[in-house]
């Protein structure tokens, strides 16, 4: 293991007038984060003779949506604890929903869920002495979504004057009242729902947000907690093109002539996916060879659908979504809320050109007829004409796909959100001494 000498301490050091040091030292190529104070637990640590231990910052992740229940809260956290968990001691509080086939370099608790759903998913069942246990040994609380076990994660750091970051990854009063279908309650669940994420967003020390304009759609809500901006990243290596489409195509089962339009990750309703079937519909009538891959999965009645359509493959939630992406030629999201999209962007870097819904940051990394195609929400017609467009054109179409994947290479690589993630983590520092 590497060693700190006492000199480089001195010279990478903070000083907090509580009496903790701080100081960020690269070891293996890796710049961890350490800090030395009343603190006697530890995994990873440095003997320094004068000084103790210097540790490792631990850091409690509180989610309600993770593995192996698929959408993009859940893709983020596959793909950041690998990438934070050689930094930091990493616990992760989240709800049991069946057996993990990934493996994490992190400590994992989970909580039982009730089997009856709240719009799309199932919400857990919190034994808050747990929660109020880990919340007490750690020294950053990160919350991923409002839901039980957030909630009172939240309150526990509160009780234990921990700082609290909280990563806002859907605007929760926009999303879950669309997510119960349920017409006449829209309005009162998203009144309750936006009152509620407003108390609980101003108890936290620092919002993470995708875009600006996300930042002020928060700010208009009433939410005066303060606010960094940092991008999704995606994985360059594994979403990429494939060397052959035609045997992309073959390996999950279609055949290599066929035009592929394709969908990936959860089915609900804010994604609009009765949209996606008008305009396919209407495809289908007029081209034999065209397939619509949904590379996912979600509510039985939305899967209804599409399984009994033709030249429809419907897989259900997968691990892996790189082979799909390969498999397609087109990608679309008709999407009525979202905040990056993270599908959207990993299929962007596979090559595909991608037609979505002008919504959240996707307004900004698409710049139309450029590196993807945007269409209004809600506007089947629009999404058919422009899904026809490529398909007529397949040297505009595989312009757009490698402009696309060019856009993701350059400004939304993983090591960049990572990046944003520490410098946000290091901003709290002050706070973790003045609770030692």
């Amino acid at each position: 293991m590497d060693q700190l000498s006492l000199g480089h301490l001195y010279g990478h050091a903070r000083y907090f007038s509580s009496g903790v040091f701080t100081c960020s030292q690269t070891i293996s190529g890796r710049n961890v984060h350490w800090y030395w104070g009343r603190v006697v637990t530890c995994k990873l640590s440095v003997l320094c003779p004068s000084f103790g231990i210097l540790q490792m910052k631990k850091i409690l992740i509180a989610t309600d949506r993770f593995l192996p229940q698929w959408d993009g809260i859940s893709s983020f956290l596959n793909d950041i604890l690998p990438r934070m968990s050689d930094d930091y001691q990493i616990t992760v509080l989240a709800p049991d929903f069946g057996k993990l086939t990934i493996r994490f370099k992190a400590k994992i608790i989970r909580f039982k869920v009730l089997r009856i759903k709240l719009g799309d998913n199932y919400r857990p069942i919190v034994n808050p002495f747990k929660v109020f246990r880990e919340v007490k040994k750690a020294d950053i609380i990160w919350v991923n979504t409002i839901g039980p076990i957030a909630v009172c994660s939240i309150f526990a750091a509160r009780r234990y004057h921990k700082p609290i970051l909280f990563y806002q990854h859907t605007i929760e009063w926009e999303v879950f009242p669309n997510s119960q279908g349920i017409n006449l309650l829209k309005a009162p669940i998203g009144m309750a729902t936006k009152i509620t994420g407003r108390f609980l967003l101003n108890l936290c020390s620092i919002i993470i947000v995708s875009s600006r304009e996300q930042a002020e759609i928060l700010n208009f809500a009433g939410i005066g907690t303060k606010k960094r901006v940092v991008h999704l990243g995606t994985d360059v290596e594994q979403y990429k093109q494939a060397e052959s489409k035609a045997e992309a195509k073959n390996k999950i089962g279609l055949n290599a002539s066929d035009f592929v339009v394709g969908y990936a990750g959860r089915l609900s309703l804010e994604k609009d996916p009765k949209t996606l079937r008008s305009a396919f519909v209407k495809l289908s009538e007029k081209y034999s060879d065209v397939v619509l891959l949904i590379a996912g999965g979600g509510r039985d009645e939305l899967e209804k659908l599409f399984s009994a359509k033709k030249n429809v493959m419907l897989t259900g939630l997968k691990d892996d979504l790189a082979p799909y992406y390969q498999a397609m030629d087109v990608y679309v999201l008709p999407s009525l809320s979202e905040t990056t999209s993270l599908t959207t962007m990993e299929a962007m870097a596979t090559g595909l050109p991608a037609i979505a819904t002008p919504v959240g940051l996707i307004k900004e990394y698409i710049d139309d007829q450029e590196n993807g195609l945007l269409i209004p929400k809600k506007n089947p017609y629009e999404l058919f004409r422009k899904i026809e467009y490529l398909k007529s054109n397949p040297t505009v179409c595989f312009k757009i796909g490698e402009n696309a994947r060019k856009t993701i290479v350059e400004k939304y690589s993983w090591e960049k959100t990572v990046k944003g993630i520490n410098d946000i983590i290091d901003c709290l520092l002050p706070e973790i001494s003045a609770a030692l």
